[in-house]
């Protein structure tokens, strides 16, 4: 292992990986776009969903992989020559995490080439998870949940959930130019830095290596881009990170290996997230494309491409700043991350003005109002059996304010229906009955309302009229279940007047205080 005296070499060797990789990478992504350019293999624009206006390559992360491997080939040779390069640095394990990366940049050169589907690729993406299982890196405990190591069979499957998710969280934010790949430098930088600190240093070669090739891509990926990551970029990188972070945790104390990457991974993990839960809740398909991703919502929100990278990379840059507080692990330090990325995301998500958690928020304070709901309901509910013992018109009438004045409704209006055998022939003003919750009528002519017209007809089919219930445009949701209006009300109401109508005596209703209003809408 290096000893403090070998520091300054190891400095050495990290900022000449570093830069090897980084014009390595610089001189192949032109390379790979040039002539990915001059064969055809580009992309264009498809279903609304990309940004980009132009065919261009997709093919960055073929110089991506090539500057990593090369770079790490070079050590390897420059450590047969100098063992000193190579002392505790553990080439074997170097070969378990890059084997299924070398799978996962296979599948990732298919999907760019072919196109693969998402089942396909969760296949390839788990077999290369129990790769990394078999040698060693895996999630050997859940601190705060379980205090004890996991068994195999719960760490296996636990370690395929990490490695896929992260992989896909990376390839799903690779939709503006350089977003992906910045957002992935800050988070390999994150990982070099605690990989120095817990003095774990082919963790530190690895991620310095990867950081080079990364950010000599970056110059070509860079809004506005002549190449894309694609598939083969955002997957690899992905799974290297996520392999990273397991590798890591074998090294550092628990909390910290567990807590460190899911803070680093903020956006990519967040705009997973958030994917995920918005599909479900309005019953789309998880694997569905759409135009809701958060770059999204910053474009429509009148961002530029550029201004909307720059923001997503200070988002990128809070999280590992975030994620490097936890490297000194104190009782108020994970607290206080906690409640600076929680009250980030929450501001943020709420700025995006995403319909599915506005529908929640709504679903949300409907539960809370579900008391007032329950008293309106029954309200409906009670007028429809007074209605059904109702003898006179009157008794109608009463029936119908009680139920009005108790509800959201602001007014209505009862069109009354003659028809051939009614005992008496209803006025008039009778015709049209109006009640307002409000005294003048001037108070609502400048409101502007919705209405709600029920046709009343009876169980004999025999059509008595409608009732027009209004309500003034509100913010606060009506506190009442539309379907009692629609399904046994109207019916009820309808054979009342039938009722009171055929009746030998109908008492018509007298003269009160909604005149104005009457008059007004006669």
């Amino acid at each position: 292992m290096f000893q403090p005296e070998g520091n300054f070499h190891l400095t050495l060797l990290f900022f000449g990986l570093f830069f090897f990789a980084l014009v390595l990478s610089f001189v192949a992504t032109r390379e790979v776009r040039d002539v990915a350019t001059r064969r055809g293999w580009v992309a264009a624009p498809q279903d609304g969903r990309h940004v980009h206006r132009a065919p261009l390559p997709r093919l960055g992360g073929v110089a991506i992989f090539l500057a990593f491997s090369v770079t790490l080939m070079v050590w390897q040779g420059l450590s047969l020559v100098f063992p000193r390069l190579g002392e505790g640095l553990a080439p074997a394990l170097l070969l378990r995490i890059y084997v299924p990366a070398c799978l996962i940049f296979c599948l990732g050169i298919y999907d760019d080439v072919r196109g693969a589907g998402p089942y396909l690729k969760f296949v390839v993406q788990a077999i290369a998870a129990v790769m990394l299982f078999a040698g060693g890196m895996r999630v050997l405990d859940l601190p705060l949940i379980f205090s004890h190591s996991l068994p195999w069979f719960v760490g296996l499957p636990l370690t395929v959930l990490w490695v896929v998710a992260v992989t896909n969280a990376f390839n799903l934010i690779d939709g503006l130019d350089g977003l992906a790949a910045g957002s992935a430098l800050f988070s390999t930088l994150v990982f070099f830095i605690c990989a120095l600190v817990n003095h774990y240093w082919l963790a530190s070669l690895m991620s310095v290596t990867l950081a080079g090739a990364i950010l000599g891509f970056l110059r070509f990926n860079f809004n506005p881009a002549t190449i894309f990551l694609g598939d083969s970029g955002s997957l690899f990188i992905g799974f290297m990170l996520s392999a990273l972070a397991l590798a890591g945790a074998q090294k550092a104390p628990t909390f910290v290996a567990v807590a460190i990457p899911v803070v680093s991974f903020g956006l990519p993990i967040l705009e997973t997230s958030l994917s995920i839960l918005r599909r479900l809740i309005s019953g789309r398909p998880i694997f569905t494309a759409d135009r809701d991703h958060i770059h999204h919502k910053l474009l429509q929100l009148g961002f530029s491409h550029r201004q909307v990278v720059i923001v997503l990379y200070a988002v990128s840059a809070m999280f590992a700043m975030l994620s490097l507080f936890l490297l000194w692990p104190t009782g108020s330090t994970l607290g206080l991350v906690l409640a600076v990325a929680g009250t980030g995301i929450w501001l943020g998500v709420q700025h995006l003005n995403y319909i599915e958690f506005g529908e929640l928020r709504r679903v949300a304070q409907r539960t809370i109002d579900q008391r007032q709901i329950v008293i309106n309901n029954l309200s409906v509910r009670r007028a429809v059996e007074e209605l059904k013992v109702a003898r006179d018109f009157n008794q109608v009438r009463s029936v119908l304010i009680a139920a009005f004045e108790s509800n959201d409704f602001d007014w209505f209006e009862l069109n009354l229906k003659s028809l051939a055998g009614d005992q008496a022939a209803p006025s008039e003003s009778s015709r049209h009955f109006h009640w307002s919750k409000f005294p003048q009528m001037m108070t609502i002519s400048s409101q502007s309302s919705w209405k709600l017209t029920l046709d009343l007809v009876t169980t004999s089919n025999q059509c008595r009229g409608a009732l027009v219930v209004s309500r003034i445009y509100s913010h606060r949701d009506l506190q009442l279940d539309i379907n009692l209006l629609t399904s046994e009300f109207p019916n009820a109401l309808a054979d009342a007047l039938d009722r009171v109508l055929r009746a030998p005596e109908v008492l018509m209703p007298m003269a009160q205080d909604n005149a104005p209003f009457l008059a007004a809408n006669l």
